[in-house]
């Protein structure tokens, strides 16, 4: 049987295969392969187009919705401005409507001129930049040929990004560590230099070639690492750092974010310039041809590369590691180091990284670094979310935007605030002796694994279930307090540790957030304790269950059917979204919006393939949205449908992260729904950090897309919302007219961007004149106006403004004579 593979999704092309700087620490010309003396300079215009061929059918063959496409050396830009633009022609052409391209050029910045600058916007290509650090860290090893320095030409380019015009294509700063350079130093000399990003790479050594170790320390790149971390730390984390931000992610229990930590499985493949399919560049410092696959792009097509038996050795995650690696207590944020760096002549790759004991060291001080963070959680708790964001990010929302960083942001301080509502819950409740046990493990939990709780905490019905307990959704009389044993079980079972919990079962199901529900009809009570790393027990009215814990397998058959796990769809590498059938929480969205029951296999599948379909128009059309929506949105919940098989949509204050849906027809229109609602979440979220307006002003206003008054809130929650409305539509006029659409198609489209565009301003511009903002209020409505503004210049077809027109006068004629002039607005 042929082993299975994971497709890829990040390829690293190769246009020019000779470099005009001598760095003595290159993997590519100064290590173990020679494999580049054979190779032609330059990529030709035939392997560039079979290239992107090959991209292209291998992305619809796996329904791909985004590949990633670095062009490398080499030095790329040795290729020249002619060959660059053919490669991003090439590359765009083959896999327009096919998925999108994020397209990258990684330089060494010494050649980087306006004319390439010019160019990467005309082709959208972001560009990465090589550099050690200060001159006398550059210097070390990132001179040309002659011994000259490269620092001040690699400066002008880096200044050149930092243009306005140019800034849009800045990706970041890439650093290869090394520990004879003063670590502060390095990190204060790039961020100086405003990168959105900078990655510190470990330099490439193998066991038979092992790094630089200075006498006096055992792990002298944990100590390099952690000097930087600490001052990075102290700052205020002003720029992300890939290593530093993967670690975070994986103590969390989410994805790696680099190649050379983690499990996730590799889904690279490198094409040299003779079209040769490579394995990852890393390996050419463990022997010569270690990457060589003997595959290239004229005779092979990428799946046959992707099983090959190297590129299946990447992705066997903890199993593929070796039995060392398998019994670390931080294998999971490591994941063995990068696979290069565990190679050892006799044993292969079958060994920890050469770097192990740095890793480790770093990892686990990172470990107990975030935990000091995270203050144990005690009733008296009075941490406040007031002013946490910057005021760029607050700008950013204000925008109607917000990017992952920003969204980021407002997912802790929501983190942080559900926190403080569990402590308010407990603080004013009558408790009896089973409820004290559950708060005990609660509280144990997190100081022992509070990674595992913050995981049930962050769940936004949790949230729900805390709101309900304090009355704060007019919900009426407080809740039982079985929501703390049953955020015990669930962090218990997340945490893999711990004595059973007994949780109340309630309306014949017992609730596990985050993870299921089980129905034990009749049952009143029953015992939930993990059973390994993947299973977990329920000890109820004598009969004693074995189930399995959701995995990512989103379809994987129950071993009961009494048991719902709850179900996840994967929508690309790192990213999926829960889609919550089965909480009984989840029923919270309110008059006409009520929650579906348990999806069929045919209904979850529908869903899978329509958020997928959603998240790519998104990321394509509507990039200012992407990222934050990614970031933010974990909960999709199926409403049941409306007549007609029309999709319907909300959200709820008290349920950040989550939105639910009834399921429209088209892909199009679902991704106007996730962007719409999750809109409100950003603005909800925004609420419980700032006083936007006066909550005692009472006034209602004319909202232009209802037919009733709305207070204050309700305004200004409709007008940001339709922000992303109206670009939605705007994105949808500019698409007909690039596709050449039929008339009435493109006039369709250009009536709903205007008719929102123009209920959107003037929603602006009313709550902008109630007298009831605050001054952020104002700055915040400023924000808005300011998006809104240049989408009035936009050119639409003869007559449609018109029309539109036409419609509002119509609609204002009769709300007006429904509701007369006392309204405000």
């Amino acid at each position: 049987m042929e082993a299975s593979s994971v497709p890829f999704r990040q390829f690293v092309l190769k246009v020019h295969s000779r470099c005009d700087l001598a760095c003595d620490h290159c993997y590519v010309y100064e290590h173990e392969d020679t494999s580049w003396r054979g190779r032609p300079k330059v990529a030709s215009e035939e392997v560039l187009a079979r290239t992107a061929e090959r991209i292209a059918e291998h992305a619809r063959g796996h329904r791909l919705d985004k590949v990633h496409v670095v062009l490398h050396g080499g030095e790329p830009l040795l290729a020249g401005p002619a060959l660059l633009r053919r490669a991003g022609e090439l590359l765009h052409k083959a896999l327009d409507g096919v998925c999108a391209l994020d397209l990258r050029i990684h330089t060494n910045g010494v050649q980087l001129s306006e004319r390439y600058c010019e160019l990467f916007l005309e082709q959208n290509i972001a560009v990465g930049v090589s550099l050690d650090g200060d001159r006398a860290a550059n210097d070390l090893h990132r001179r040309y040929a002659d011994g000259r320095s490269s620092h001040d030409r690699v400066l002008s380019a880096i200044e050149l990004l930092n243009r306005p015009r140019y800034r849009p294509l800045y990706a970041g700063l890439l650093c290869t560590v090394d520990v004879r350079n003063d670590p502060v130093a390095v990190y204060d000399a790039l961020v100086e230099l405003r990168p959105p990003r900078i990655d510190f790479l470990l330099p490439h050594a193998t066991w038979d070639t092992p790094p630089l170790r200075p006498e006096g320390t055992a792990t002298p790149y944990a100590d390099w690492l952690r000097a930087v971390y600490d001052r990075w730390d102290a700052q205020g984390r002003p720029v992300a750092v890939r290593m530093f931000d993967s670690i975070h992610s994986t103590l969390r229990g989410g994805p790696s974010l680099t190649e050379s930590l983690g499990l996730d499985p590799a889904d690279l493949v490198v094409i040299e310039t003779d079209g040769t399919l490579e394995q990852a560049d890393s390996l050419k410092t463990a022997f010569d041809g270690a990457p060589a696959t003997g595959f290239d792009v004229f005779a092979d097509d990428l799946d046959t590369a992707a099983r090959h038996p190297g590129m299946i050795d990447r992705q066997g995650g903890l199993a593929g590691l070796s039995a060392a690696c398998q019994e670390c207590p931080v294998v999971r944020s490591c994941g063995g180091g990068l696979y290069a760096h565990r190679y050892r002549t006799g044993s292969d790759f079958d060994n920890p990284s050469v770097f192990c004991d740095d890793l480790y060291a770093f990892i686990t001080g990172v470990s107990q670094r975030e935990q000091r963070r995270e203050a144990p959680m005690a009733v008296e708790d009075e941490r406040s979310v007031e002013d946490e964001l910057t005021g760029t990010q607050f700008d950013e929302l204000a925008a109607g935007y917000g990017s992952a960083e920003t969204v980021r942001a407002l997912t802790e301080l929501q983190l942080e605030l559900n926190r403080q509502l569990l402590a308010e819950v407990w603080s004013g409740a009558e408790p009896t002796p089973a409820d004290r046990t559950a708060w005990a493990r609660v509280t144990e939990l997190d100081a022992a694994a509070p990674d595992a709780l913050d995981q049930v905490l962050a769940h936004p019905y949790t949230r729900s279930w805390a709101a309900a307990a304090l009355r704060m959704d007019g919900s009426g009389p407080a809740v039982d307090l079985g929501g703390i044993a049953e955020i015990a079980a669930a962090a218990t079972l997340r945490a893999g540790q711990g004595e059973p919990v007994a949780v109340p079962v309630r309306g014949g199901l017992l609730r596990l957030p985050t993870l299921g529900v089980l129905r034990l009809e009749g049952a009143r009570e029953a015992l939930v304790a993990p059973d390994g790393a993947d299973r977990f027990t329920v000890d109820c009215d004598g009969e004693r269950l074995r189930l399995p814990l959701p995995g990512d397998a989103a379809e994987g058959a129950a071993a009961d059917p009494r048991w719902l796990p709850l179900r996840r769809v994967a929508l690309g590498p790192g990213l999926s979204l829960a889609l919550d059938d089965t909480d009984p929480l989840r029923d919270r969205y309110g008059v006409g919006h009520a929650a579906a029951g348990r999806l069929d296999r045919a209904e979850y599948r529908a869903w899978a393939e329509g958020l997928a379909g959603a998240r790519r128009l998104i990321e394509r059309a509507l990039p200012g949205y992407a990222p934050g929506l990614a970031e933010g949105l974990a909960v999709v919940t199926p409403l049941v449908q409306l007549p007609g098989g029309r999709g319907s949509s909300a959200a709820t204050r008290h349920s950040y992260g989550a939105v639910g849906i009834a399921r429209p027809p088209a892909d199009d229109l679902l991704a106007l729904l996730l962007v719409h609602e999750f809109q409100h979440v950003k603005l909800g979220a925004a609420f419980d950090l700032y006083q936007l307006f006066d909550p005692a002003h009472e006034r209602r206003y004319r909202a232009p897309w209802r037919p009733d008054p709305r207070p204050l809130e309700g305004l200004f929650q409709g007008t940001y919302a339709h922000l992303g409305v109206t670009e939605y539509w705007l994105s949808r006029v500019r698409d007909h007219r690039a596709q050449g659409s039929p008339d009435p198609v493109l006039r369709h489209a250009e009536e709903e961007f205007v008719r929102w565009r123009d209920h959107t301003a003037a929603a602006v511009e009313t709550l902008a004149g109630s007298g009831a903002l605050t001054g952020l209020g104002a700055r915040f409505t400023v924000g808005m106006r300011a998006t809104v503004g240049p989408w009035t210049k936009e050119p639409v077809g003869r007559g449609v403004e018109a029309a539109v027109a036409e419609r509002v006068a119509r609609d204002e004629a009769v709300w007006a004579g429904e509701h007369g002039a006392a309204v405000g607005g």
